[in-house]
């Protein structure tokens, strides 16, 4: 068996152990929240409703049953890719996320490109010019938005960019009553906006890390012998500090999708958008554990494979760590 390959296959077995421990953290945490799936569906009748009542309902959806058994029935169920049926919403949970989990991306996915494309650039260009105005600026302005909470920041924009100038809609995610190619430039014009601040945030995350990074290689010595040698600035950075850096900024890229998403759920809440963020806000507030830990399981797996799919590209891009890691497989 090539080292490539074992490389590989240990990747995976340590993949499918994370996986495990976040299935069984999947299943505890919704039932250590305070409150039950029955009162939530009760309402305000909860307190007056019939004990038999009640307990006809747990039974309905299995709640009567000890933690041990839900765990393997929950087991069981994903299993045979189950993902349970909705308590509140009375549906599906794999359809319900199927249908969410679209907008969501629609969001994620242009921010993750444009906002590290963004960070890379400035961050070069910042780190380059380390302690001039471009440098100064950049900085403040990206650590004030890392540092602010991403709801205080949608919020403001709304209120600047929707409310006051009027150039973007105050939510929603088309205006309704639209058809083919007027329907997706509606949705393009209301998803500009919040697009825009999630990109801002995933380019405020990865900012920092990509000017230590051209700082730090700018003073290491084969970048005083490439300009011993007469080379240009241009080939330089293009050359030798661009190829340093795309190792970090790869394994950064994945890491941004966790990020992001997070940052998309919270944006999806201000903005109202029928994405993955309002259904797992719904899904708290009502305590639907199907939808809790189909929510949960998704977005987990969703960035364990963008990590996994960062560690083969990390080795592809830097051959030292690919080798470095080969031999510890091969050992």
């Amino acid at each position: 068996m090539r080292r490539s390959a074992r490389f590989a296959i240990r990747k995976t077995l340590r993949y499918a152990i994370i996986i495990f421990v976040i299935l069984s953290l999947n299943f505890m945490i919704p039932r250590m929240m305070p409150g039950s799936p029955v009162i939530a569906l009760l309402g305000e009748t909860a307190g007056e409703a019939d004990p038999d009542v009640v307990a006809r309902i747990e039974a309905e959806y299995g709640l009567d049953k000890s933690m041990s058994e839900q765990y393997v029935i929950y087991l069981n169920s994903l299993a045979h890719f189950n993902l349970g049926y909705s308590f509140e919403k009375r549906t599906r949970v794999g359809e319900l996320i199927t249908d969410r989990m679209f907008w969501t991306m629609v969001l994620v996915l242009p921010s993750v490109l444009i906002g590290s494309l963004a960070a890379l650039l400035v961050g070069s260009v910042a780190g380059y010019r380390r302690g001039k105005r471009f440098d100064k600026v950049a900085t403040g302005i990206l650590i004030t938005i890392m540092a602010a909470p991403g709801f205080l920041v949608s919020m403001l924009a709304i209120k600047v960019f929707a409310f006051y100038l009027d150039w973007f809609p105050l939510g929603n995610m088309t205006s309704g009553g639209k058809e083919g190619l007027e329907l997706v430039l509606d949705v393009m014009y209301h998803y500009a906006l919040p697009v825009t601040i999630l990109s801002c945030m995933v380019m405020a995350s990865k900012f920092l890390v990509v000017r230590g990074s051209v700082t730090q290689i700018l003073h290491e010595d084969f970048i005083f012998v490439a300009r011993s040698r007469g080379y240009r600035e241009r080939r330089i950075a293009s050359h030798h500090v661009m190829r340093n850096v795309l190792p970090q900024f790869i394994s950064m890229l994945a890491l941004s999708l966790g990020f992001a998403v997070e940052g998309a759920l919270i944006i999806e809440i201000v903005f109202s958008f029928n994405g993955m963020g309002t259904l797992l806000y719904d899904a708290v507030l009502s305590r639907d554990y199907p939808v809790m830990q189909g929510c949960f399981l998704t977005l987990a797996v969703f960035v364990l494979l963008a990590n996994f799919l960062a560690d083969l590209l990390y080795g592809w891009a830097d051959p030292r760590i690919r080798d470095a890691a080969e031999k510890e497989a091969g050992a």
